[in-house]
Protein backbone atom coordinates (compact mmCIF):
# COMPACT_ATOMS: atom_id res chain seq x y z
CA UNK A 1 0.00 0.00 0.00
CA UNK A 2 1.44 3.56 -1.36
CA UNK A 3 1.43 5.20 2.16
CA UNK A 4 1.31 8.88 -0.46
CA UNK A 5 -1.68 7.65 -2.02
CA UNK A 6 -3.42 6.51 1.63
CA UNK A 7 -3.02 9.92 2.78
CA UNK A 8 -4.01 11.85 -0.32
CA UNK A 9 -7.17 9.57 -0.56
CA UNK A 10 -7.97 9.98 3.20
CA UNK A 11 -7.72 13.91 3.26
CA UNK A 12 -7.30 14.79 0.08
CA UNK A 13 -10.29 17.28 -1.70
CA UNK A 14 -11.91 16.18 -5.07
CA UNK A 15 -13.61 12.64 -6.18
CA UNK A 16 -13.18 9.55 -7.45
CA UNK A 17 -13.96 8.64 -11.47
CA UNK A 18 -15.39 5.80 -12.30
CA UNK A 19 -14.04 4.72 -16.10
CA UNK A 20 -14.79 0.95 -15.58
CA UNK A 21 -17.49 0.18 -18.05
CA UNK A 22 -16.65 -3.67 -18.71
CA UNK A 23 -18.17 -5.92 -21.13
CA UNK A 24 -21.78 -6.21 -20.37
CA UNK A 25 -22.01 -1.95 -19.81
CA UNK A 26 -19.60 -1.19 -22.85
CA UNK A 27 -22.02 -1.11 -25.27
CA UNK A 28 -24.30 1.41 -23.97
CA UNK A 29 -21.35 3.63 -22.69
CA UNK A 30 -19.98 4.04 -26.05
CA UNK A 31 -23.66 4.72 -27.21
CA UNK A 32 -23.85 7.69 -25.13
CA UNK A 33 -20.52 8.88 -26.35
CA UNK A 34 -21.99 9.22 -29.69
CA UNK A 35 -20.98 5.36 -31.31
CA UNK A 36 -23.59 2.97 -32.12
CA UNK A 37 -23.13 -0.70 -31.76
CA UNK A 38 -22.90 -0.87 -36.02
CA UNK A 39 -19.30 1.52 -35.78
CA UNK A 40 -17.18 -1.98 -34.67
CA UNK A 41 -17.70 -5.34 -35.38
CA UNK A 42 -16.13 -7.44 -32.27
CA UNK A 43 -15.25 -7.39 -28.76
CA UNK A 44 -11.67 -6.05 -29.82
CA UNK A 45 -13.08 -3.06 -31.46
CA UNK A 46 -15.08 -2.52 -29.06
CA UNK A 47 -12.15 -2.22 -26.26
CA UNK A 48 -9.94 0.12 -29.00
CA UNK A 49 -12.99 2.44 -29.03
CA UNK A 50 -14.05 2.28 -25.26
CA UNK A 51 -10.15 2.53 -24.63
CA UNK A 52 -9.96 5.87 -26.87
CA UNK A 53 -12.51 7.22 -25.14
CA UNK A 54 -10.98 6.69 -21.99
CA UNK A 55 -7.77 7.69 -23.57
CA UNK A 56 -9.32 11.36 -24.38
CA UNK A 57 -10.53 11.71 -21.06
CA UNK A 58 -7.88 11.13 -19.07
CA UNK A 59 -5.07 12.91 -21.35
CA UNK A 60 -7.54 16.04 -21.02
CA UNK A 61 -6.02 19.08 -19.13
CA UNK A 62 -8.53 19.51 -16.72
CA UNK A 63 -8.39 15.52 -15.67
CA UNK A 64 -5.93 15.52 -12.78
CA UNK A 65 -5.04 14.86 -9.13
CA UNK A 66 -5.98 18.37 -8.50
CA UNK A 67 -9.66 17.84 -8.24
CA UNK A 68 -9.78 14.28 -8.90
CA UNK A 69 -8.28 11.87 -6.13
CA UNK A 70 -8.28 8.85 -8.16
CA UNK A 71 -9.99 6.81 -11.23
CA UNK A 72 -11.03 3.08 -11.07
CA UNK A 73 -10.24 0.88 -14.20
CA UNK A 74 -11.32 -2.23 -16.01
CA UNK A 75 -9.45 -5.03 -16.20
CA UNK A 76 -8.62 -4.29 -20.44
CA UNK A 77 -7.75 -0.43 -19.88
CA UNK A 78 -5.30 -1.76 -16.73
CA UNK A 79 -3.76 -3.93 -19.18
CA UNK A 80 -3.27 -1.24 -21.95
CA UNK A 81 -1.30 2.31 -22.12
CA UNK A 82 -1.85 5.80 -22.61
CA UNK A 83 1.28 7.10 -24.33
CA UNK A 84 3.10 4.71 -24.24
CA UNK A 85 2.93 3.88 -20.30
CA UNK A 86 0.91 1.51 -18.16
CA UNK A 87 -2.74 3.24 -17.40
CA UNK A 88 -2.59 2.97 -13.67
CA UNK A 89 1.39 4.49 -13.72
CA UNK A 90 0.22 7.42 -16.28
CA UNK A 91 -2.72 8.31 -13.91
CA UNK A 92 -0.43 7.96 -10.78
CA UNK A 93 2.86 9.48 -12.15
CA UNK A 94 1.47 12.08 -15.21
CA UNK A 95 -1.93 13.33 -13.15
CA UNK A 96 -1.79 12.73 -9.40
CA UNK A 97 -4.33 10.20 -9.74
CA UNK A 98 -4.62 7.10 -7.45
CA UNK A 99 -5.94 3.74 -9.55
CA UNK A 100 -8.19 1.65 -8.64
CA UNK A 101 -9.26 -1.78 -10.32
CA UNK A 102 -12.61 -3.15 -10.80
CA UNK A 103 -13.25 -6.67 -10.04
CA UNK A 104 -16.39 -8.15 -9.91
CA UNK A 105 -17.50 -9.85 -12.48
CA UNK A 106 -21.37 -8.50 -12.73
CA UNK A 107 -24.57 -9.94 -10.29
CA UNK A 108 -25.79 -12.83 -9.73
CA UNK A 109 -29.32 -13.33 -10.41
CA UNK A 110 -31.92 -11.02 -7.66
CA UNK A 111 -32.71 -13.92 -4.25
CA UNK A 112 -34.00 -12.61 -0.79
CA UNK A 113 -34.09 -9.13 -2.18
CA UNK A 114 -30.33 -8.37 -3.33
CA UNK A 115 -28.22 -9.55 -6.04
CA UNK A 116 -24.88 -10.60 -5.06
CA UNK A 117 -21.65 -10.38 -7.00
CA UNK A 118 -21.15 -13.50 -9.42
CA UNK A 119 -18.52 -15.82 -8.29
CA UNK A 120 -15.18 -14.48 -9.07
CA UNK A 121 -12.81 -17.34 -9.95
CA UNK A 122 -10.11 -15.75 -11.23
CA UNK A 123 -9.60 -13.17 -8.02
CA UNK A 124 -6.64 -14.44 -7.16
CA UNK A 125 -4.57 -13.91 -10.48
CA UNK A 126 -6.17 -10.83 -10.87
CA UNK A 127 -5.28 -9.34 -7.62
CA UNK A 128 -1.26 -10.34 -8.21
CA UNK A 129 -1.88 -8.36 -11.20
CA UNK A 130 -3.09 -5.91 -9.92
CA UNK A 131 -0.23 -5.33 -7.44
CA UNK A 132 2.35 -5.73 -10.75
CA UNK A 133 -0.07 -3.01 -12.32
CA UNK A 134 0.62 -0.28 -8.94
CA UNK A 135 -3.02 -0.62 -8.52
CA UNK A 136 -3.94 1.18 -4.59
CA UNK A 137 -7.30 -0.44 -4.55
CA UNK A 138 -9.89 -3.03 -6.23
CA UNK A 139 -13.87 -1.61 -6.54
CA UNK A 140 -16.93 -4.74 -6.41
CA UNK A 141 -20.22 -4.13 -6.77
CA UNK A 142 -23.33 -5.72 -5.53
CA UNK A 143 -27.06 -4.40 -5.40
CA UNK A 144 -29.98 -4.33 -2.89
CA UNK A 145 -33.44 -4.51 -4.55
CA UNK A 146 -35.60 -4.53 -1.28
CA UNK A 147 -34.81 -4.09 2.44
CA UNK A 148 -35.19 -7.51 3.31
CA UNK A 149 -32.35 -7.98 6.51
CA UNK A 150 -31.67 -11.48 5.03
CA UNK A 151 -30.39 -10.51 1.67
CA UNK A 152 -28.71 -7.52 2.96
CA UNK A 153 -26.83 -9.42 5.70
CA UNK A 154 -26.02 -11.62 2.89
CA UNK A 155 -24.82 -8.98 0.84
CA UNK A 156 -22.18 -7.72 3.75
CA UNK A 157 -21.30 -10.85 4.02
CA UNK A 158 -19.87 -11.30 0.39
CA UNK A 159 -18.58 -7.70 0.46
CA UNK A 160 -16.12 -8.45 3.79
CA UNK A 161 -15.44 -11.77 2.30
CA UNK A 162 -13.92 -10.18 -0.59
CA UNK A 163 -12.24 -7.15 0.76
CA UNK A 164 -10.39 -9.56 3.57
CA UNK A 165 -8.96 -10.84 0.10
CA UNK A 166 -8.14 -7.32 -1.53
CA UNK A 167 -6.45 -6.79 1.84
CA UNK A 168 -4.17 -9.56 1.90
CA UNK A 169 -2.43 -8.51 -1.17
CA UNK A 170 -1.96 -4.88 0.09
CA UNK A 171 -4.83 -3.03 -2.04
CA UNK A 172 -7.52 -1.20 -0.34
CA UNK A 173 -11.28 -2.39 -0.90
CA UNK A 174 -14.06 -0.38 -1.80
CA UNK A 175 -17.07 -2.37 -0.73
CA UNK A 176 -20.16 -1.48 -3.24
CA UNK A 177 -23.25 -2.52 -1.89
CA UNK A 178 -25.40 0.22 -4.40
CA UNK A 179 -29.05 0.49 -2.77
CA UNK A 180 -31.42 0.83 -6.02
CA UNK A 181 -32.74 4.27 -5.60
CA UNK A 182 -35.82 3.09 -7.40
CA UNK A 183 -37.33 1.21 -4.73
CA UNK A 184 -40.46 2.19 -2.30
CA UNK A 185 -37.83 0.89 0.97
CA UNK A 186 -34.68 2.50 -0.01
CA UNK A 187 -34.84 4.47 3.27
CA UNK A 188 -35.39 1.15 5.39
CA UNK A 189 -32.70 -0.90 3.23
CA UNK A 190 -30.44 2.34 4.29
CA UNK A 191 -30.80 1.47 7.97
CA UNK A 192 -30.43 -1.95 7.40
CA UNK A 193 -27.41 -1.66 5.26
CA UNK A 194 -25.87 0.35 7.71
CA UNK A 195 -26.35 -1.62 10.79
CA UNK A 196 -24.34 -4.44 8.55
CA UNK A 197 -21.79 -2.21 7.35
CA UNK A 198 -20.73 -1.15 10.78
CA UNK A 199 -21.08 -4.47 12.43
CA UNK A 200 -18.78 -6.47 9.94
CA UNK A 201 -16.26 -3.04 9.63
CA UNK A 202 -15.86 -3.26 13.57
CA UNK A 203 -14.69 -6.83 12.90
CA UNK A 204 -11.36 -6.52 10.86
CA UNK A 205 -8.22 -5.47 12.15
CA UNK A 206 -7.08 -2.42 13.29
CA UNK A 207 -4.48 -2.50 9.99
CA UNK A 208 -7.38 -3.33 7.46
CA UNK A 209 -8.37 -0.22 5.56
CA UNK A 210 -11.44 0.05 3.41
CA UNK A 211 -13.65 1.99 1.60
CA UNK A 212 -17.33 2.30 1.27
CA UNK A 213 -19.11 3.35 -1.89
CA UNK A 214 -22.95 3.56 -1.54
CA UNK A 215 -25.72 5.14 -2.84
CA UNK A 216 -26.29 8.81 -2.19
CA UNK A 217 -28.64 8.50 1.19
CA UNK A 218 -32.21 9.41 1.73
CA UNK A 219 -31.66 11.27 4.94
CA UNK A 220 -28.62 13.29 4.95
CA UNK A 221 -25.59 12.60 6.75
CA UNK A 222 -26.64 9.17 7.13
CA UNK A 223 -23.23 7.70 6.42
CA UNK A 224 -21.31 9.87 8.91
CA UNK A 225 -21.26 6.71 11.64
CA UNK A 226 -18.86 4.91 8.65
CA UNK A 227 -16.46 8.15 8.00
CA UNK A 228 -15.37 7.94 11.68
CA UNK A 229 -14.83 3.56 11.79
CA UNK A 230 -10.76 3.25 12.51
CA UNK A 231 -10.99 0.90 8.95
CA UNK A 232 -12.71 3.80 6.32
CA UNK A 233 -10.38 5.40 4.26
CA UNK A 234 -13.15 7.27 2.82
CA UNK A 235 -17.19 7.25 1.93
CA UNK A 236 -17.55 8.01 -1.84
CA UNK A 237 -21.53 7.80 -3.39
CA UNK A 238 -22.70 6.58 -6.95
CA UNK A 239 -24.99 8.56 -8.84
CA UNK A 240 -26.98 5.85 -9.21
CA UNK A 241 -29.19 6.66 -12.30
CA UNK A 242 -29.97 10.64 -10.92
CA UNK A 243 -28.52 13.07 -13.42
CA UNK A 244 -25.20 14.82 -12.71
CA UNK A 245 -27.19 17.98 -11.34
CA UNK A 246 -29.61 15.77 -8.68
CA UNK A 247 -26.04 14.02 -7.74
CA UNK A 248 -25.01 16.80 -7.03
CA UNK A 249 -27.26 18.56 -5.60
CA UNK A 250 -27.93 15.64 -3.08
CA UNK A 251 -24.40 15.03 -2.44
CA UNK A 252 -23.30 18.92 -1.30
CA UNK A 253 -25.79 17.99 1.36
CA UNK A 254 -23.45 15.23 2.86
CA UNK A 255 -20.48 16.48 4.28
CA UNK A 256 -17.60 14.16 4.32
CA UNK A 257 -18.71 11.80 1.46
CA UNK A 258 -17.10 12.43 -1.58
CA UNK A 259 -18.21 11.31 -5.53
CA UNK A 260 -17.62 8.62 -7.15
CA UNK A 261 -19.05 8.96 -10.48
CA UNK A 262 -19.32 6.93 -13.86
CA UNK A 263 -22.47 8.18 -16.40
CA UNK A 264 -22.96 11.50 -14.18
CA UNK A 265 -18.97 12.36 -15.27
CA UNK A 266 -19.16 11.32 -18.58
CA UNK A 267 -22.78 13.40 -19.04
CA UNK A 268 -22.54 15.32 -22.23
CA UNK A 269 -19.11 13.80 -23.79
CA UNK A 270 -19.36 13.01 -27.68
CA UNK A 271 -17.29 11.45 -30.08
CA UNK A 272 -17.75 14.22 -32.43
CA UNK A 273 -16.92 17.18 -30.07
CA UNK A 274 -14.05 19.27 -31.38
CA UNK A 275 -11.09 19.13 -28.57
CA UNK A 276 -12.34 22.19 -27.54
CA UNK A 277 -16.00 21.56 -27.09
CA UNK A 278 -14.39 18.44 -25.24
CA UNK A 279 -12.57 20.10 -23.06
CA UNK A 280 -14.67 22.34 -21.94
CA UNK A 281 -17.79 20.06 -21.47
CA UNK A 282 -15.55 18.01 -19.14
CA UNK A 283 -14.33 21.14 -17.30
CA UNK A 284 -18.27 22.00 -16.30
CA UNK A 285 -18.55 18.22 -15.20
CA UNK A 286 -15.23 18.00 -12.73
CA UNK A 287 -15.79 21.10 -11.24
CA UNK A 288 -19.67 20.69 -10.57
CA UNK A 289 -18.50 17.61 -9.44
CA UNK A 290 -15.79 18.64 -7.07
CA UNK A 291 -17.69 21.29 -5.90
CA UNK A 292 -20.69 18.72 -4.34
CA UNK A 293 -17.71 16.69 -3.23
CA UNK A 294 -15.95 19.54 -0.82
CA UNK A 295 -18.69 21.13 0.76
Amino acid sequence: MNATQLEKMHSGKGFIAALDQSGGSTPKALAIYGIPETSYHDEKEMFDLVHEMRTRIITNKHFNGERILGAILFLKTMERKIEGIPTADFLWEKKGVIPFLKIDKGLAPEEDGVRLMKNIPTIDDELKEAVTYHIFGTKERSVILSADKKGIKKIVEQQFEIAKKVVSYGLVPIIEPEVDIHIADKAEAEVILKDELIKYAKKLPESSKVMFKLSLPTIDGFYTELESLPCCVRVVALSGGYSREEANIILARNPGVIASFSRALAEGLKANMTDKEFSDTLENSIEAIYEASVK
